[in-house]
């Protein structure tokens, strides 16, 4: 079994995660992580919600820090047994228990002695906090051949001791996002790890088994990105020309820098008109999202804005309910707005129905949580799973 610690919204890791895997293979722990009950693989790399995969390796009966401190040196003496020679790096992270920086420092000074005392040099990464982040375990190749970070993980009276296999690569990220030789501020900056998160969403299962995906919006190509990476056939639309110019500049340059095959088709086209080629296998957007707010906007400005966005994806989705086939399924990034303690949604979400979808609800996350938000923003992506009726 593996176990994945979730990201900074964890009801979205969940619905993904429930996307790929199915709801009865997943069992949440608090909003910190998830234990994964399925064989089938999934390729780490492309899943955006989540921080880190971990395999467990025992469940202690205990949280109190003695008998999880044996539970750990039992493991230690075990693994390292399993190791190449060489000098061992050593991290410690801990989730969901109420252990300072300073006790996991202290627990991971007790294993490097165990360490050496069997004969092996080792390096402890020292905590600052009580998990080390996705730079500290890269950059300290904690999950290398010679690396090892142990998770710790509260799960009620029980401590599950995980050893993290993958972890978000962040200069991966950052590449595929700055990177790209052409970006614009102003059409959005939909960030790569949630153009996978409305991927993965926009399907079930973990296979893209050469689907062909749909993006009507595709901007500057990063859903079309991030899905050619997953091999799936993308195919982008966009009303800007210069878009599409962007587009295929883009996934012309991942198919060089990352030497995959990308079967794209791009076209511009007006998503509340166009007509579009078949197949439509599965559609992942992040739709019109309006003027992007810097600061609180007067409500005339604002109104405006809620209903601007609502004709266009009113119009769009009855366009696109003439062209899918029963079944098809779909993950849209709509915008909802935050402002002075109020959230303001599109009213075309309550009325789905009668435009021939289905909204899809998750098991293990409620609907009114996958908008994804950082603080301070006033526009938010509310992110809507469809299928066509």
């Amino acid at each position: 079994m593996m176990i994945y610690i979730l990201g900074r919204q964890p009801a979205i890791g969940l619905a993904e995660l429930e996307s790929l895997y199915g709801s009865d293979s997943l069992r949440p722990i608090g909003n910190f992580a998830v234990v994964v009950r399925n064989d089938d693989h999934v390729d780490f790399a492309h899943i955006g919600g989540a921080l880190k995969a971990a395999k467990i390796l025992t469940t202690v009966n205990s949280t109190h820090l003695t008998d999880v401190k044996q539970g750990l040196e039992k493991v230690i003496v075990k693994h390292i047994q399993t190791l190449p020679d060489g000098k061992l790096k050593l991290g410690i992270s801990t989730y969901g228990l109420n252990l300072t920086s300073q006790r996991i420092t202290a627990l991971g000074l007790s294993l490097k002695k165990i360490i050496k005392a069997n004969n092996r040099s080792v390096r402890l990464v020292p905590n600052n906090e009580n998990h080390l982040n996705s730079a500290q375990v890269l950059h300290n190749k904690l999950i290398s051949e010679l690396g090892c970070e142990l998770l710790l993980i509260g799960d009620g009276v029980n401590t599950i001791i995980a050893q993290t296999t993958d972890v978000q690569d962040i200069d991966a990220y950052t590449l595929r996002d700055r990177g790209r030789p052409k970006r614009d501020a102003r059409v959005g900056m939909l960030p790569p790890k949630l153009a996978q998160t409305i991927i993965n969403l926009a399907t079930t299962g973990a296979k893209s088994n050469g689907k062909r995906l749909l993006d009507p919006f595709c901007g500057t190509g990063v859903v079309l990105q991030e899905a050619a990476l997953m091999g799936y056939q993308v195919y982008g639309t966009d009303i800007d020309e210069r878009m599409i110019s962007y587009s295929k500049d883009n996934l012309d340059w991942l198919a060089e820098t990352h030497k995959v095959s990308v079967n794209t088709h791009l076209h511009v086209g007006d998503a509340t008109e166009t007509t579009w080629q078949q197949p439509i296998d599965i559609v992942a957007c992040e739709g019109y999202l309006g003027r992007p707010f810097t600061s609180v906007p007067d409500n005339e400005i604002l109104q405006k804005t809620i209903n601007d966005c609502e004709t266009i994806l009113n119009i769009f989705l009855q366009n696109l309910a003439k062209q899918t086939k029963p079944g098809t399924r779909m993950c849209l990034a709509v915008p909802s707005w935050f402002v002075n303690d109020k959230k303001y949604h599109l009213r075309t979400l309550d009325h789905l129905s009668h435009l021939g979808y289905n909204r899809i609800s998750f098991v293990h996350s409620n609907d009114k949580d996958l908008i994804y938000h950082r603080e301070g923003q006033i526009v938010g992506r509310e992110l809507l799973v469809l299928t066509r009726k």
